[in-house]
């Protein structure tokens, strides 16, 4: 590819503002991240990762700049316009460094070794992810985000270049070194594995610890674990589930489940929450779950849809259930391919009008008082006051004049007199404050948001993020799947099969029986794969893996199984590290990564070995292959000391503890799938929270046990270990209205 360059040079780069045609063309354009091709006409010279950019810096003798980013990521657009788009800090990246951009969602192989650098030499880590590396591709600096100049609290990025150039010149030798030693302490660092003859930790010690951490943290108002900003840690909840679970009769687990349903309610009512196109944004900027940073994440959505519809299997209120359904909505109108598989992100930014020529962030998805009251301008009838539905609308959903985003949550300005709605008040409060009953403001509410989802289709929207991830999907087909069988809804654990076909289809090698991590939608609108396909690593195994087990429970056909166990076997045989014990996030063949890394902290997505343990016992449960639940205790052993340390960092893998100590319960249904009373009774099974129960249905157990079973097979926790239940001793749901003559029991 031919770098492009133009004598006329434009402050801002990028395109032509008058014919629309690009100046510049790097090599980029030839990659299919959505990410990597919005940079594709930078008057930077971009190589994406590879050997053709090593071998450069490596002929040249130059310094590589890394810049590691994702597509919906509102900083990584700002320090492009800013940066990347700037004639002449181009120049200076072109002349002195080989640049290489990276998609941090299609390699998170290469963005965590250099995150894991970033971390450990500045005050933090985030995107964009700025690091400078030797030759070979060892870093020796590191940032995030510099804006272009300097400014009063930091430095521009134009001075980090030069004073890199500077430095490289004048104390090579001791840059060198210097990267040396911080690798060899990175090296040390990420060593994860057991010391001499260490066990499993204790259980009750870990979790109770875990517990006692959240609580420590957890805000009594808002609900939430910090101040701000405040992620939807999907992983906090569904651990507090679990700790409920386990101590139902005590003031603890009662509090556990109370934090964790306040705060599910707090994220519903709050901004975070789309309340007209359904779906999750990010995170929240504020403690109040308010103002969100608006980019919407597939992941978020498939691990929030499957804790909402954990929250109303235990506590049987509906509202839970309807956010569940509202964020698979979401995804399915606005996330889903046709091909079965779904998309990866909604971006933050968007134009405000089509005449705009700048985007800006929550441009899509708020408003202004005099817009809600031009569209919900109707009388409200049969209340003493002459009010109209914008009244009713602004009251319940916080709406100001003057806008209700608080300007310290608005650095830019860009939210100055506008509203990001976030509920209020009670559906009771706000009935009662315009005398309305409650039905008929569920009526007008419900009309209201959908005239203003009609409004909002009018305006652009914000970039979508075409890439299908392997990983993500396997996330999402878990949250359909749960949802589905929770919720009784077909449609739900269909649409999970559907994205597994696609997965099989499109993102699985039968030949090598290998994952890819990727594939994007092309211009065609079919499916297709980059020139140098990436392979899955340990995340993508491990969530799909995770997604079967729960699509099989939902739908009970074998075939999803029996790939899970296939994977599972793949995933021992490319992750597994025999003497340290645990899985490696990425396999040993790639020579350009300088760490072997084993993730040791749940995040926005649990840790693939957190996720792991639990896949492991269930793969046990259901084949009897007694090595996979070996396999889970030595994970447990490897990440001891963390466990005991500080179990909040992994509070999906302090989870899992429980179910390696204490035995799984077995429910086995016996009886025709295709019968009603078959059905009924699945539903009581799915209907009742209890976490770790893999469901076996009378075919799966005949090919373990080698002979149909005459009763019921369940295995509960410890003191019901040796309990023993004949058929007559069964003791059936009340309500369920099975039909006991025809063969179908539990």
């Amino acid at each position: 590819t031919v770098f492009l360059r133009t004598a006329l040079a434009m402050a801002t780069g990028g395109k032509d503002s008058h014919s629309g045609r690009p100046q510049y063309t790097n090599r980029l354009i030839h990659e299919k991240s959505p990410y990597l091709l919005q940079h594709a006409h930078n008057p930077v010279n971009w190589y994406p990762w590879g050997q053709e950019a090593f071998d450069k810096a490596k002929m040249e003798d130059k310094l590589i700049f890394l810049s590691v980013g994702y597509s919906t990521c509102h900083w990584c657009h700002v320090m492009e316009q800013e940066s990347f788009q700037n004639v002449e800090i181009g120049q200076i990246l072109n002349e002195n460094f080989v640049c290489i951009k990276v998609d941090r969602e299609e390699r998170p192989d290469v963005d965590k070794v250099y995150m894991t650098f970033v971390q450990a030499t500045s005050s933090g880590g985030g995107w964009p992810m700025s690091v400078w590396l030797t030759p070979d591709l060892k870093p020796f600096v590191g940032g995030t985000y510099f804006p272009p100049e300097d400014g009063i609290y930091q430095v521009g990025f134009r001075s980090v270049l030069l004073r890199i150039l500077e430095q490289w010149k004048r104390n090579r030798a001791s840059l060198l070194e210097n990267s040396q030693k911080i690798m060899s302490a990175l090296l040390a660092r990420t060593d994860v594995g057991v010391r001499g003859e260490e066990v499993p930790p204790s259980s009750q010690e870990v979790t109770t610890r875990c517990f006692q951490q959240l609580l420590e943290s957890y805000d009594e108002e808002y609900g939430g674990f910090s101040e701000s900003p405040k992620f939807p840690t999907s992983v906090n909840l569904n651990f507090l589930f679990s700790y409920w679970a386990l101590h139902r009769s005590t003031s603890e687990g009662a509090q556990a489940l109370q934090m964790a349903l306040h705060t599910l309610k707090m994220m519903a009512y709050g901004g975070i929450h789309d309340h007209i196109a359904q779906g999750f944004h990010r995170y929240s900027t504020d403690q109040r779950w308010h103002v969100p940073h608006f980019e919407k994440m597939l992941y978020d959505q498939g691990q929030l849809a499957a804790v909402y519809a954990k929250a109303f299997q235990i506590s049987g209120d509906e509202f839970f259930a309807d956010v569940a359904t509202d964020i698979l909505l979401y995804v399915s109108r606005d996330l889903s391919d046709s091909s079965g598989g779904f998309y990866s992100a909604e971006d933050a930014d968007s134009y405000p009008t089509i005449q705009s020529k700048e985007k800006q962030e929550g441009a899509f998805c708020v408003w202004t008082a005099e817009e809600i009251r031009q569209l919900l301008s109707d009388p409200v009838e049969g209340i003493p006051e002459r009010k109209t539905t914008a009244d009713v609308f602004m009251h319940h959903f916080g709406v100001k004049e003057d806008g209700n985003v608080n300007p310290m949550k608005d650095p830019h300005n860009e939210l100055k007199g506008k509203n990001v709605l976030m509920i209020q008040y009670s559906l009771e409060l706000t009935a009662a404050r315009f005398g309305l009953g409650l039905e008929e403001l569920k009526a007008l509410l419900t009309k209201s948001r959908e005239k203003l989802y009609m409004a909002r289709r009018q305006r652009p929207r914000p970039h979508l993020d075409t890439k299908m991830l392997a990983s993500w999907n396997g996330l999402m087909i878990s949250g359909f799947a749960q949802s589905g069988a929770i919720l009784g809804k077909k449609e739900y654990v269909d649409r999970a099969a559907s994205a597994a076909s696609f997965l099989q289809k499109h993102m699985f090698n039968a030949d090598s029986g290998k994952l890819l991590r990727s594939c994007y939608l092309g211009k065609d609108n079919s499916v297709h794969q980059s020139s140098v396909p990436i392979h899955g690593f340990l995340e993508d195994y491990v969530f799909v893996i995770q997604g079967l087990f729960d699509l099989y429970e939902a739908l009970l056909d074998p075939k999803w199984l029996e790939w899970a166990a296939q994977l599972q076997h793949k995933q021992d045989e490319l992750f597994w590290d025999p003497k340290g014990f645990a899985y490696f996030s990425t396999e040993a063949a790639d020579p350009s990564l300088l760490l072997r890394i084993k993730d040791d902290q749940d995040g926005a997505e649990p840790s693939p070995n957190s996720v792991a343990v639990t896949n492991l016992l269930r793969a046990a449960s259901y084949t009897g292959y007694k090595e996979w639940a070996k396999k889970a205790g030595q994970i447990l052993a490897a990440f001891s000391e963390r466990l005991l340390k500080i179990p909040v960092v992994l509070p999906e893998m302090a989870r899992a503890t429980a179910a390696c100590h204490l035995t799984l319960k077995q429910v086995v249904v016996c009886g025709d799938p295709s019968k009603e009373d078959t059905k009924e009774l699945l539903h009581c099974v799915y209907s009742t929270y209890t976490p770790n129960r893999p469901n076996l249905p009378q075919e799966i157990v005949e090919s373990v046990m080698g002979e149909s079973p005459s009763l019921l097979a369940l295995s509960s926790v410890q003191e019901e270990k040796d309990r023993k239940v004949k058929e007559s001793e069964l003791s059936w749901p009340s309500g369920s209205n099975v039909n006991h003559s025809s063969g179908a029991w539990l």
